[in-house]
């Protein structure tokens, strides 16, 4: 989620914004401990494992990418490849096994494993535990037998005779068995597991479906209860769901099977996705829509959920599964994931206590949570005069909602908020306030993101941090960021702040003002002179200069803010002065000076201490003939010599370019050019368009049009031709004291 922090060109927290979301995880891994952490509304046990079955591993074997789970064995589990269709078998112990191409199913006693293959004129059983195998023909052609489905150690086949369908149990070593009990006009077929010691058989007759159990011992088929459909079945219970995707949502029962008494399990009852899957582990109903992650919006009914027929507990046991499959040992393994545990392939149990907890068994290496598999953060100091910008970046594992990014400045409080706008391409950031003439105050800065999984499963995606925002001090930046302020005073004494920004694209080019001008305060018609001073009092920030008519002089600090502390004297009979200038080093020390002269044309230097309450150091003569100018601009260095420049207009209003030697004094004057007395006092501006180079502000008299000239860096032609600036706030009046 990129926001751009502006420099210059672009005086605000953020431009346009680009976001990455939704991507590849990568290479990234996770981790996942060995067991679930505690959820609420129940307790979650480290379920206990059968001998047989997979061991508690800290370091769970992989789990195939872009596979879903087709089976659950004693030994293993059984997956297929959502890219080529291929199956294949894992073991829990080590992850070792085999991929085969055509159908296969898992089939599994209570101590072992058996793959039956689909082949196109038999079917075959493989017995893992011993490599055996049983072939059973299959044919095509009327009254050939056919593929029916098999359970445990058994596989099952229908043939079509006179008298009606004639189901088979096909078991190695022992002869065929015709299953009793089965209708005759029974049609399309299907036996499921169901028990270790019953399977499921599904049929159609007379055009309604039916299903009853088989016992596999002894071959007899016990039609269902009326009016219960068995979706699943254990050896004490059965479970079933309505499935709608009315308002009322989808509704999950469970019958004793041996009392026959129906109880409906706490669904909520609230619109569903549909696809609802149920399973049985124990005293344990279990619900939650299948599908995984690839839900687009969020539901209640993504969990997988727990309900205890007989203490009525219900739990969270995972944050979703794509799919789950019963085990041949009562528990249930679900392809899924859990916040904090990753995703992968975990075993749902029941324990002595009452309690049923997920083990994680195969890992994928992905989290459930949305996290940041890549990012591009500021670092602790951002310099926003080496670089024009920067772009915060957040790469993440899965799609997200209503992604936010929010930066507070912590001086001023001033917190920015860039919300998602769709895109063609990319989501895009943008202020949330359309000004987008917004600044960027130095100082330190925190930043936080957040963002909804999409699907609503896990928590939301949040990340923080902070930074600091430099620049080097501008001799008319006010509030500290970056950009010249322009100070005007009414003929009330009322001191006014315009900021400005310099605006390089769109019609309105160049340098404009933010908006209203902010007031400041009033008593300022005691003062015959201000200037703006740059830092002489070593806050980092422009301070104020002001001479009152007795000649004294006091120093306003700038806060930063765009206001000035209390006023502190620096000096008295300054009235002797008729021009002064500061903001400028002068001498190479890294101090700002001040340079007057007074009314016989003699210039003194008051080379600058850093101390607010003695800013200057005692006068020193530098030149005569100043009188011969109307104006004194220190305009910094805008030559690329030694130290700060100076440039002075002359009566007929030439202006000239005084280069500095670095020592408080000047190389001798060099003509830029004339026409300069349609100006007001010039401006030394700082850096107003961001290019790293001290520009020059004038405002125009008698209504014309203010200018910005924009230094080249070259003595020889210090300043481009004049720019228009659109800041008529300060310009309207042209009896307001600009400066």
């Amino acid at each position: 989620m990129p926001v751009l922090l502006a420099r210059s060109t672009r005086r605000r927290l953020a431009g346009a914004v680009t976001t990455v979301l939704a991507v590849t995880l990568g290479a990234t891994a996770l981790t996942a401990p060995a067991y679930a952490a505690p959820l609420a509304g129940g307790t979650l046990a480290a379920a206990t494992t059968a001998a047989e079955g997979p061991a508690a591993d800290p370091d769970p074997i992989a789990y195939p990418e872009a596979s879903r789970l087709v089976g659950a064995g004693v030994t293993g589990f059984l997956t297929i490849s959502n890219l080529t269709g291929d199956t294949t078998f894992r073991r829990y112990t080590d992850g070792t096994g085999q991929t085969y191409d055509g159908r296969m199913y898992l089939r599994s006693t209570a101590t072992t494993d058996f793959l039956v293959f689909l082949g196109p004129s038999k079917i075959t059983q493989r017995n893992l535990a011993t490599n055996g195998s049983l072939e059973i023909p299959t044919s095509s052609l009327p009254g050939g037998a056919k593929w029916a489905g098999a359970a445990a150690d058994a596989v099952f086949t229908t043939v079509a005779t006179e008298a009606g369908t004639v189901l088979r149990k096909h078991v190695d070593e022992t002869p065929d068995v015709t299953v009793t009990g089965l209708p005759a006009d029974a049609s399309m077929v299907m036996v499921t597991p169901a028990t270790p010691e019953h399977a499921k058989v599904s049929f159609t007759q007379n055009g309604l479906g039916k299903w009853g159990l088989l016992d596999l011992a002894t071959g007899v088929f016990i039609p269902g209860a009326a009016g219960i459909y068995g979706q699943v079945v254990s050896a004490t219970h059965l479970a079933w769901t309505t499935d709608s995707m009315t308002d009322q949502g989808p509704r999950v029962f469970v019958a004793d099977r041996a009392t026959g008494t129906v109880v409906e399990a706490p669904v909520p009852a609230v619109p569903s996705l549909g696809n609802l899957q149920v399973g049985l582990v124990g005293d344990w109903v279990l619900w939650g829509q299948r599908g995984g992650m690839d839900f687009s919006q969020p539901s209640v009914h993504h969990a997988i959920t727990a309900h205890n027929i007989t203490t009525k507990a219900t739990v969270k046991v995972l944050d979703h599964a794509h799919e789950f499959t019963a085990a041949p040992d009562g528990s249930l393994y679900a392809h899924g994931g859990l916040v904090g545990q990753g995703e992968g392939l975990y075993r749902i149990a029941a324990s002595g206590d009452g309690t049923i907890g997920a083990r994680m068994v195969s890992a994928t290496g992905k989290p459930t949570e949305v996290v940041a598999t890549g990012s591009t953060v500021p670092l602790a100091v951002l310099n926003l005069d080496r670089v024009n910008g920067f772009t915060f970046q957040w790469t993440l594992s899965r799609e997200v909602r209503n992604p936010k990014l929010t930066v507070r400045h912590a001086r001023t409080g001033k917190t920015t908020t860039l919300s998602w706008q769709p895109s063609t391409d990319t989501p895009v950031f943008a202020w949330v306030d359309s000004n987008w003439d917004e600044s960027v105050p130095n100082g330190d800065y925190t930043w936080k993101v957040t963002g909804e999984a999409a699907n609503g499963i896990g928590p939301a995606f949040t990340a923080e941090g902070a930074f600091k925002v430099v620049r080097k001090a501008q001799p008319h930046d006010f509030n500290d960021n970056g950009s010249p302020d322009l100070l005007s005073r009414d003929s009330s004494g009322r001191l006014w702040r315009t900021d400005t920004f310099y605006r390089p694209i769109h019609d309105l080019h160049g340098l404009n003002e933010t908006g209203a001008k902010t007031y400041l305060g009033s008593g300022w018609g005691v003062y015959d002179r201000i200037e703006a001073a740059g830092n002489l009092g070593g806050t980092q920030v422009g301070d104020l200069l002001a001479r009152d008519k007795s000649g004294v002089l006091w120093l306003y600090q700038g806060k930063g803010t765009g206001n000035f502390a209390a006023r502190v004297q620096v000096g008295g009979g300054w009235q002797a002065y008729d021009k002064i200038t500061a903001g400028s080093d002068l001498t190479g020390d890294g101090r700002v000076d001040a340079l007057a002269t007074d009314r016989s044309g003699v210039l003194w230097l008051y080379a600058g201490t850093g101390n607010a309450t003695k800013p200057f150091l005692p006068r020193k003569k530098i030149g005569t003939g100043w009188g011969v100018h109307n104006d004194i601009t220190a305009v910094g260095n805008i030559a690329g010599g030694a130290a700060g420049d100076l440039v002075a207009r002359d009566k007929d209003g030439v202006l000239w370019l005084y280069l500095g030697k670095g020592d408080g004094t000047f190389a001798p004057r060099t003509k830029i050019g004339g026409g300069w007395d349609a100006f007001r006092p010039l401006i030394a501006s700082g850096d107003a368009d961001g290019d790293g180079r001290l520009d020059l502000m004038g405002l125009g008299v008698s209504h014309q049009s203010p200018k910005l000239y924009k230094s080249t860096g070259d003595w020889k032609a210090p300043f481009r031709a004049g720019e228009v600036m659109y800041v008529e706030q300060v310009t309207t009046n042209s009896s307001d004291f600009v400066f």
